[in-house]
């Protein structure tokens, strides 16, 4: 059965709404999506060295009373008086590297936005993950613009909106940007699902504005 997707597009034969590069206007948010933003030899190049240099942590959250370890491995670096908690825990941040510096430079100007802060996951094969969340804890303002860099495998995106229940999902490629903004995480979920699939790893950065 068609649906008539949240862009006022119908699509034959699925239930994913038309994701478009550039600018993207849904209910209770927007986004811009830039798929090819980085380069491939620059995005080899970023790629290759955030995996061998970033800090990377296994952390864990309590859950019904045992630690259980994220499915992923995960890094904060930015301005050194902004921390930043999620989950049960706080990350304190790693001093920007010159290659981070070099990734929030290209992508301010298409933002808007003066990053002082990013979050790095590093999904190590189809097995490392994150489940339904959002983005929407004080410290990030009432309306965060989250800028999105993904460097190494293609992993889905997905969307979900809290109240509908509508759902998009994004295919977020080596040298994609995503840039989410207005009342987005405030009102639709996301996620980055496993997949039975045999695949190399993917290191995704969130840059964002702590208050």
């Amino acid at each position: 059965m068609n649906q008539l997707d949240i862009f006022g597009n119908t699509n034959s034969g699925t239930d994913n709404p038309i994701v478009k590069p550039g600018y993207n206007s849904i209910k209770n948010g927007e986004f811009y999506f830039f798929p090819n933003f980085f380069p491939k030899h620059e995005s080899d190049s970023f790629f290759k060295e955030l995996k061998a240099n970033i800090l990377w942590k296994q952390e864990s959250m309590n859950m019904y009373g045992k630690q259980v370890n994220f499915p992923r491995l995960t890094a904060w670096y930015g301005d050194n008086d902004k921390p930043y908690k999620f989950s049960g825990i706080t990350l304190n941040p790693n001093p920007w590297t010159e290659s981070l510096l070099k990734i929030k430079e290209h992508i301010e100007p298409k933002s808007n936005v003066v990053y002082n802060s990013v979050l790095l996951n590093l999904y190590r094969n189809g097995n490392d993950s994150i489940s339904w969340h959002t983005d929407a804890e004080p410290e990030l303002g009432r309306n965060p613009v989250i800028a999105s860099v993904n460097f190494g495998e293609t992993r889905k995106f997905q969307l979900r909106h809290i109240h509908t229940k509508e759902k998009l999902e994004i295919e977020l490629n080596h040298g994609s940007l995503l840039i989410m903004q207005g009342e987005l995480q405030h009102y639709w979920q996301h996620q980055v699902p496993k997949t039975g699939r045999n695949i190399n790893a993917r290191i995704n950065l969130t840059f964002r504005v702590i208050k």
